[in-house]
């Protein structure tokens, strides 16, 4: 009878995940290549652990070291900011490090994998823990969904160099037997649990912001228009938008709508989604602010903000000037 090793299970399932993504479902493209760096990586350990093919051993941790990157741009460029190739392309590093070193330095291969993975899950967790406008990409609609999700990925990193730190030791320790059980159990776990949470449609964001401004589309009715007009009565009688936790599903509430509804409305008239809308009235606010004396950073805070390239992003894009430059004209 056939058995196959939990790492070959893994990477059959979160290839199988990969192809549905490919046959239709709508994920971005970063989601699908971290989903396919963890299949192949699942592979991999199975070929290599179980099956014995000995030549690709110096790639496994190649391969290794090139999930936490994947896992990192796909975060980003679902919540924070689209993949720039000038900019991203320095998160190469480290799997051409790591190629480096099983080279010329093998030794160092088992200290260097797990601080990649260490790294980047630390700095997953280090910009979710700001939370908020920290995610501007991320539908108002998910709540905190999105940081529980991904906490879930960081976690899982931090799994992975847990593993390999533990594959390190009972190698150096003489019992070299405990490593295919270290794999399955760890290994295979970290990797599921990644792949299998950033299927879910709260793992990733709207895309890119570029595209999320339309010219106002012809199909708005008096209907939405009401919609839209009782918001901002609400808006103006509470400021609720100086909450950085504020959700479309908070707002739908307060006006007794279906979320959809009202982000439909939103999108129809103004042709922007539900957070663009909102930061609209925090910008005007912040001006308020710094017309009242604050600093740029005490009108960001007051105002619903909690990142300063969020807050400068949304200040020039509704007022044509950085906060600085927008004070000095009002002098």
């Amino acid at each position: 009878m056939l058995v196959l090793p939990v790492p070959m299970v893994t990477a059959l399932v979160l290839g199988f995940m990969v192809l549905r993504m490919l046959a239709g479902e709508r994920r971005p493209l970063a989601i699908a290549v971290f989903l396919s760096a963890c299949a192949l990586q699942g592979l991999i350990v199975a070929l290599v652990q179980y099956y014995g093919v000995a030549f690709l051993q110096p790639v496994q941790p190649v391969t290794a070291s090139v999930v936490p990157v994947c896992a990192w741009l796909a975060f980003r460029s679902s919540f924070i900011e689209p993949i720039r190739p000038g900019r991203d392309f320095i998160h190469l590093v480290a799997p051409t490090f790591t190629l480096f070193c099983v080279l010329f330095a093998p030794v160092t291969v088992d200290a260097i994998i797990p601080l990649v993975f260490l790294a980047y899950g630390a700095r997953i967790l280090l910009t979710l823990k700001t939370g908020g406008d920290a995610l501007p990409l991320a539908r108002l609609e998910a709540g905190r969904q999105p940081q529980w999700l991904w906490t879930g990925i960081a976690a899982s990193l931090l799994l992975s160099a847990v593993s390999d730190t533990l594959i390190a030791y009972v190698i150096a320790a003489g019992a070299p037997a405990l490593k295919p059980l270290i794999v399955s159990i760890f290994t295979s776990a970290a990797l599921l649990a990644a792949g299998l949470l950033s299927l879910s449609p709260n793992a990733f964001g709207e895309g890119d912001p570029k595209e999320a401004a339309r010219p106002f589309p012809p199909e708005a009715s008096e209907a939405d228009t009401a919609i839209v007009a009782r918001l901002d009565a609400l808006m103006r009688a509470e400021p609720l938008y100086l909450d950085p936790a504020l959700t479309l599903s908070r707002l739908a509430r307060r006006l007794k709508l279906p979320a959809k509804t009202l982000s439909t409305a939103i999108n129809r008239v103004t042709g922007e989604n539900v957070s663009r809308h909102i930061n609209r009235f925090r910008i005007e606010h912040a001006c308020k602010r710094l017309k009242a004396g604050d600093t740029v950073t005490t009108a960001m805070l007051s105002s619903g903000f909690n990142t300063k390239s969020n807050f400068n992003r949304e200040f020039t894009r509704l007022t044509g000037k950085s906060p600085t430059a927008w004070l000095d004209g009002q002098t």
